[in-house]
């Protein structure tokens, strides 16, 4: 009740901020890399988000969505693309260290998030903790965050939401435009790269990327220095296509080369301290057993021809994901996964006529996983799956309203294994079937306030690891078994939001409602299997209820006040105490960053669309701007307890100090710098989704588990390169 008490007074206050900077705004008379809030706001009715059923107004948008734009990506300090985006509203992310981050949204993840990237589902074994997201974080270049079941344009495993990885922008015609960058965080001591081409010319597109990242174990007040925690990565892409007025082709290739540690988190029982092997150094950038290899390979053709009424996509993606652990030696991996993906999608989306517009598509995937290593974890398998989808929409006057329908069906087959004279897994078939749909409304009751409502139907199938796991999960700390007997999952979920922006204001309210029959997670079981804590999948009906709310007030032209609160109760019902929660969910979080911006050579003036510029006579900034903020964490003590499935996680709050600014050279950008400090008191935590949390018990301080980053301090520096007469 007094969690209950707390959040109500904040529900009236702090209402999300609504109007985020974003690339997809069109071109006007304002300097795109203004950090100005006032003209982000009176820009938020031109924002179009791509991640729905053809190009469409944000304030068109039934379901909720988030934009992070290219400027806000290079800005803040992360170790990955998920982490990235982690902070925003409704947003969370279950972390085993700092290089390892996976989704979640309003409290759901793994196999119930998709991410897309390059224009595909990005398939990369997501069912597992230790691993994460395989694509290249310089090389993402907004994001779009759907909120709620996306299953009607995105199948089986959409049921919490879709995060859209965007590219970078094919440049303009006769453009040669690219970048270099580098950073340095303190902590981990983390040194990154990025160089990027690509250009336009007479319609022929081409875009190259190399990326790469080392980083040495990351550090904390009562942990020291966290052995397993270090990492490597290197990543490429390379797009060539042609843009014509009859449409586009291109082809995409991306190489994504990972690897971390494994963070085992055994202590030495007199010291207390992580125990590691002889000759370890906690600022080593070297690779020490045991460690994971993830290598990622993907290749995608994308086309589009536009007809007389409307346009018709094709979009086929081959993708190969490569996990293997190496525990005794460097040369024979123990566990080693080979995921092999092709995925196809065809859609027709006509153009407008008379405020309708219709889509309708082909998607699928087919997958088949192999188990080449010594030991194993899941049965190799092979999956296909096909959908079939319409959608309708319709815009009249202040209203919009739309809906859709999807047929699924899947196929998945485990294949029977013997180990050593024992049967590890028997071979068995499944088939399932799913209808899901959804329909929506927004009110665009004037310039300045939208109400939206829209409810949805999700569908996932089970994945093989809840399915047929059956092994020591080396990564997870735990063993893991399987359940063959589990049913799909259905979700009913409603979202009512509430939009408003004027010229000192900006907020919005977002409430969601979510009913998911047969939800499958873990529990633990009370005994060990090969020294290692036993977990199974079980399933039972849950509940999910929250909201995201904040307020970003722009009193003057150079100071705004940005406040988000984001909270979830998930529960399962018709349970006792002890297991009433489920496992898991994030904790409930207050955020809010003052920022000022000190110095503004290049903007219009107020009231009105002129620009009028001042440029300095050599060396100068622009865009500067300081910022402070804090994030506070409540405590999470809806736990699933019994059999030590989980644990209660006390709050905590984190001061963060961030800048950045425009470098220029006689009125013309040279570079963009920024620095940012996080956890600058160098507060010792455990956040809720940190699966370090189960690690071993320290017996000196009696304190359990391994704490997250202490202090870091981020310097990254970006230099754009541009030639307009290519």
């Amino acid at each position: 009740m007094k969690r209950v008490f707390f959040i109500l007074p904040l529900l009236g206050l702090y209402l999300t901020v609504a109007a985020q900077d974003s690339i997809y705004v069109r071109q006007h008379n304002h300097a795109d890399d203004s950090a100005d809030v006032f003209y982000r706001h009176m820009q938020l009715n031109e924002v179009v988000v791509t991640g729905v059923a053809g190009a469409t107004k944000l304030k068109h948008s039934t379901a909720p969505i988030s934009i992070v734009s290219a400027k806000e990506l290079r800005s803040v300090a992360s170790t990955n693309s998920i982490d990235a985006i982690a902070h925003q509203p409704g947003m969370s992310q279950l972390t085993t260290g700092s290089g390892i981050s996976k989704p979640i949204i309003r409290g759901l993840g793994y196999n119930r998030v998709v991410v897309m990237s390059e224009g595909v589902r990005q398939e990369g074994q997501q069912w597992g903790d230790e691993h994460g997201v395989e694509v290249d974080g310089d090389g993402v270049g907004s994001v779009e965050i759907l909120k709620g079941p996306a299953s009607l344009m995105y199948g089986s495993d959409a049921m919490a939401g879709v995060v859209i990885l965007h590219s970078q922008p094919i440049p303009a015609e006769g453009e040669l435009r690219g970048s270099a960058a580098t950073e340095y965080q303190t902590n981990n001591g983390l040194l990154g790269y990025s160089l990027n081409m690509g250009g336009n010319r007479q319609g022929f597109v081409w875009d190259a990327r190399w990326s790469g990242k080392m980083a040495h174990a990351y550090k904390n007040k009562y942990d020291g220095y966290v052995p397993g925690s270090q990492f490597k990565e290197m990543a490429g892409r390379l797009l060539l296509g042609v843009q014509k007025l009859w449409g586009y082709s291109r082809l995409t290739g991306t190489v994504y080369h990972q690897t971390p540690g494994i963070i085992e988190g055994e202590r030495d029982p007199l010291t207390g301290q992580l125990t590691h092997e002889d000759g370890w150094r906690g600022h080593s950038y070297s690779k020490w057993l045991p460690f994971q290899q993830v290598k990622h390979y993907k290749l995608v053709w994308d086309n589009a021809l536009n007809l007389p009424h409307g346009q018709l996509k094709a979009i086929v993606g081959y993708q190969q994901n490569r996990r293997q652990e190496f525990e005794d030696n460097e040369e024979e991996p123990a566990l080693d996964f080979k995921l092999h993906t092709l995925t196809y999608d065809l859609r027709y989306l006509t153009h407008e006529f008379s405020g309708w517009k219709l889509s309708s598509g082909l998607q699928g995937m087919w997958q088949q996983s192999l188990n080449l290593g010594e030991e194993f974890l899941i049965p190799a398998y092979k999956l296909f799956d096909i959908g079939f989808y319409a959608t309708v929409s319709k815009q009249q006057n202040r209203w919009t309203l739309n809906g859709g329908l999807r047929l699924d069906r899947r196929h998945l087959r485990g294949d029977a294994l013997e180990d050593d004279g024992v049967m590890r897994f028997t071979g068995f078939s499944r088939n399932f079937n799913g209808v899901t749909g959804s329909v929506g409304a927004v009110c665009n009751i004037s310039d300045h306030l939208n109400l939206r409502l829209n409810v949805a139907r999700g569908f996932r199938t089970p994945n093989m690891s809840e399915l047929g796991s059956n092994g020591s999960h080396e990564g997870a700390l735990r063993y893991e078994i399987g359940n063959r007997q589990l049913k799909p999952e259905y979700s009913l979920q409603a979202d009512l939001g509430i939009d408003f922006t004027s010229r000192y204001l900006s907020a919005q309210l977002a409430l969601f409602a979510n009913h998911i029959d047969n939800y499958i997670f873990l529990k633990g079981e009370g005994r060990e299997i090969d020294d290692q804590p036993a977990y199974s999948y079980t399933q039972g009906n849950a509940r999910l209820l929250g909201f995201e709310t904040g307020i970003d007030f722009h009193p003057i032209h150079s100071l705004h006040f940005e406040n988000t609160f984001s909270f979830v109760d998930a529960r399962l019902l018709d349970q006792p105490k002890e297991t009433r929660y489920l496992p898991y969910t994030p904790a409930p979080r207050w955020t809010s960053e003052l920022k000022w911006e000190l110095l503004h050579h290049s903007h219009p003036t107020m009231g009105s669309h002129a620009r009028h510029v001042h440029h300095a006579k050599g060396f100068s900034a622009d865009n500067l701007y300081v910022a402070t903020g804090v994030e506070c964490y409540l405590r999470q003590n809806h736990v699933y307890g019994v059999d030590d499935t989980e644990t209660a996680t006390p709050g905590y709050t984190l001061l963060n100090l961030s800048a950045g600014a425009d470098l220029t050279w006689r009125g013309k950008k040279v570079a963009e710098l920024y620095v940012t400090a996080d956890n600058l008191l160098n507060k010792a935590y455990q956040n809720h989704l940190s699966r370090l949390k189960y690690a071993d018990l320290n017996n000196v301080t009696g304190r359990m588990g391994i704490y997250n980053m202490g202090r870091n301090i981020t310097i990254k520096l970006v230099v754009p390169i541009s030639h307009t007469s290519y």
